[in-house]
C-alpha cells in the first residue's frame, strides 16, 4: 500500500511540474505576441534586414563573395560587366574585411583563377575599408564608394589567373610567354604548356606579329625624345604606320632601353633595365598573376608577384548574364 502511494505522489508531483512549466511557457508566448502587435511596423522591418544583413556579410565574408568584373583582362574566360562569386573559403577567409586571414592547407594551383588587393591600391584607413567592403557585399558588389576624385571606382581588387609559381623563370617575346620551371633547365612555351596539360581557357592577343616592328619603332622613338633629340622621318613613319590601340609595352621599353643605353654605354642602370623588361622570377611564396588578355591586362608584368598571403579567394561561378552561367576554369 506504501508502495502504491508513493508512486501515485510521483506522477503528481511530475504532472504538476509539467504543467507549470507549459503554463509558464504560454505566458512567454503570449507576451511575446503582445510585443510583437505593439511593435512598430519600420522597427520590425529593419530588425528582419539587420538579420538578413548579418547572414549576407558572413556569408560573403567566409564563404562566397559576389563581385563584378571591371574589365576585358580575362577574356574569353570572364567578361567586362560578368559577375561571379568568389570562393573565400578555399585559401583561408580573412578574419574582418582587410585585417588578417584564417590558414588553409590548401595553396593556389598553377593556372587558377584567383582575386586579390592590387599591390597598387592605396588605401584611405581601415575604417574606410571595413565601411567600403561591407557596402559592397551587402549590395552584391552593385554599389562601390571607393571612387578617385574624377568619381571612376578605383581599382582595389584584381582577378587574375596563377600563370607562375613560386621558383619559375619567366621570359617575354613579342607577347608570348616562355617558362623555365623550377628545379629544370629547359624553356617551354606557355602555349604548348598548357596544351600538354590540357587547359581549355584560352589565351587572347590583340598585336599581331607584324605589329611589332611598329613597336620597337615606339620605344626607340621615345628613347629619341628623352634624349633631346629628333627622330628620324622614317622611325616615326614605322612607329605611326599601325594603328595600335593596344600594344605590347615590354617590347617598346625593351627597345627604349636598349637605345638609350648605346648613348650612355657607362651607365649600368639602363643595361639591367634593357635586360630586366620581359624576364622575371617568381619567389618563394609568391605567385605570377597574369590575364588571359594578354594584350590588354595590367597584370604582375607592371606590378610584380603577389603573395599567396594576399590572395583572397578563388573565381567559382559565373553567375550573371543568365547565358553565361557556369563554372570558371
Amino acid at each position: 500500500m506504501n508502495g502504491r502511494q508513493g508512486t501515485a505522489s510521483f506522477f503528481d508531483r511530475l504532472q504538476r511540474i509539467t504543467e507549470s512549466v507549459l503554463t509558464r511557457r504560454r505566458a512567454i508566448q503570449r507576451i511575446r505576441k503582445e510585443r510583437q502587435r505593439k511593435k512598430h511596423p519600420l522597427l520590425d522591418w529593419l530588425e528582419a534586414f539587420i538579420w538578413a544583413a548579418g547572414v549576407v556579410l558572413l556569408i560573403n565574408q567566409y564563404l562566397f563573395q559576389a563581385y563584378q568584373i571591371p574589365s576585358g583582362s580575362m577574356i574569353d574566360t570572364l567578361l567586362e560587366q560578368d559577375r561571379i562569386f568568389v570562393n573565400k573559403l578555399v585559401y583561408g577567409p580573412e578574419l574582418l574585411p582587410g585585417v588578417g586571414k584564417l590558414p588553409s592547407p590548401v595553396k593556389p594551383q598553377r593556372e587558377d583563377v584567383v582575386i586579390f588587393e592590387s599591390p597598387e591600391y592605396f588605401s584611405q584607413g581601415p575604417l574606410f575599408d571595413i565601411a567600403q567592403r561591407i557596402i559592397y557585399m551587402l549590395t552584391l558588389s552593385q554599389v562601390d564608394i571607393d571612387r578617385d576624385p574624377a568619381g571612376r571606382v578605383r581599382v582595389h581588387f584584381l582577378i587574375k589567373r596563377a600563370a607562375g609559381m613560386e621558383g619559375d623563370q619567366i621570359q617575354s617575346r613579342r607577347g608570348e610567354l616562355y617558362f623555365c620551371f623550377a628545379g629544370e633547365d629547359r624553356w617551354i612555351s606557355e602555349r604548348e604548356y598548357l596544351a600538354q596539360r590540357g587547359f581549355i581557357h584560352r589565351l587572347t592577343r590583340l598585336v599581331e606579329e607584324e605589329h611589332y616592328p611598329a613597336l620597337e619603332a615606339m620605344g626607340k622613338t621615345e628613347a629619341y625624345m628623352e634624349l633631346g633629340l629628333s627622330p628620324p622621318p622614317e622611325l616615326m613613319q614605322k612607329a605611326g604606320s599601325y594603328g595600335l590601340r593596344y600594344g605590347d609595352s615590354f617590347v617598346r621599353q625593351r627597345a627604349r632601353y636598349a637605345f638609350i643605353r648605346g648613348a650612355y654605354p657607362h651607365d649600368q642602370r639602363y643595361r639591367a633595365q634593357a635586360v630586366r623588361q620581359g624576364n622575371w622570377y617568381v619567389p618563394e611564396g609568391r605567385i605570377m598573376p597574369l590575364g588571359d588578355n594578354r594584350d590588354n591586362s595590367h597584370d604582375g608584368r607592371f606590378f610584380g608577384t603577389v603573395q599567396t598571403s594576399k590572395i583572397l579567394g578563388q573565381g567559382a561561378i559565373k553567375y550573371w548574364p543568365p547565358g553565361r552561367i557556369g563554372i570558371i576554369r
